[in-house]
């Protein structure tokens, strides 16, 4: 019947529309799931910056790496000094995209891991940074807009010697309308990780800034820091017990996907708690161990030997070489089921 046909069609498009997904805001929103104790973390060298001719090369360079790092939560940076690059002091107004090039990948990393409502308070003007706001936004977890909830919060301390109800502490700047009261006394200008009062209120506690991913399992960015060797990548390591799996990446490693396969000899089980990846730089890791002589004097003679396993990420590539940029993304996105494995259990 004609009345029949057209409730079909009236409710067949009402259906559509609510088959129809809200695309005007992101949908890939961080949800955590449980407390997370373990952490990947990923250790590549600054003499890539080197490589790169120019100043906006080299800040692009930086962002790409950011991104591979925002995308696959990974928890720690550390960029090391494989002795492939000259350094000398920064120039007069202290840049050092041509003279330190760890010092810029490391500053650079630095500057895109903070959440940008506090990048003005805790990096001062500087020509390292001068166009590294055009880069993409990394957009993590802690990148808060202040309208949105999350029981912790980054946050710089802007006003100390403030008298609360029982106790003396500081203004903490987390984003929101209103600087939060922490019961704490810190410089001005520190960065301090706040846990929200549950109840409300303008009160906060400062705690570690692990604490967000390991009492409620967020991703909170990364942590950074500059090594002065290959040896110094592990033996700086600021987890307790070290890492206890670590991936050094060549191409004359074996394939990747033997990490994962069951049965394999090389099969990682799902019992680690720090992962450790390392990329080399334009001519590998090798060059990396022959500039550490202390790694050489404890009889390394093989830079395959230093790591837990060796593995080619692309078996049998087509182009000579792979950039340790594009290694970067290759790698996280191969490796990804050891996390995802990880997680589950």
């Amino acid at each position: 019947m004609p009345g029949q046909k057209r409730k079909s069609t009236a409710s067949h498009a009402e259906q559509k529309s609510k088959s129809l997904k809200e695309t005007s805001k992101p949908s890939a929103v961080f949800t955590p799931t449980k407390p997370r104790h373990h952490t990947v973390s990923i250790a590549l060298p600054g003499s890539i910056i080197a490589n790169a001719l120019t100043h906006d090369q080299k800040t692009a360079l930086a962002g790409h790496i950011a991104r591979a790092c925002a995308v696959f939560c990974v928890d720690e940076v550390i960029v090391f000094d494989d002795g492939q690059a000259e350094t000398r002091p920064p120039e007069k107004d202290g840049y050092t995209a041509f003279t330190d090039p760890n010092f810029f990948l490391y500053h650079l990393l630095s500057y895109l891991e903070t959440p940008p409502h506090l990048r003005k308070k805790l990096f001062p003007m500087h020509p390292d940074l001068r166009t590294a706001g055009s880069l993409p936004s990394l957009d993590m977890p802690h990148h808060l807009r202040s309208d949105e909830y999350c029981p912790y919060r980054e946050g710089a301390v802007v006003r100390t010697g403030v008298r609360g109800s029982n106790a003396s502490g500081v203004l903490v700047d987390c984003g929101l309308q209103q600087p939060v009261f922490v019961p704490v006394e810190v410089d001005l200008n520190t960065r301090v990780t706040i846990k929200l009062d549950p109840a409300g209120g303008e009160d906060g506690e400062a705690v570690s800034p692990d604490a967000p991913r390991e009492e409620a399992g967020y991703y909170w960015g990364y942590a950074i820091r500059q090594a002065s060797s290959l040896g110094n990548v592990f033996t700086e390591c600021p987890y307790d017990g070290g890492y206890d799996i670590s991936i050094g990446t060549s191409e004359r490693g074996c394939d990747a996907r033997e990490l994962l396969e069951a049965g394999s000899e090389f099969a990682v089980t799902p019992s680690w708690d720090h992962l450790l990846v390392v990329f080399g730089g334009v001519a590998g890791l090798e060059p990396a161990l022959d500039a550490d002589e202390a790694l050489l004097r404890t009889g390394v003679d093989r830079v395959e030997m230093v790591f837990d396993h060796w593995v080619n990420l692309v078996p049998g590539q087509g182009s000579r070489t792979i950039r340790t940029e594009e290694a970067l993304w290759i790698g996280l996105t191969e490796l990804r089921q050891l996390v995802v494995t990880r997680l589950a259990a």
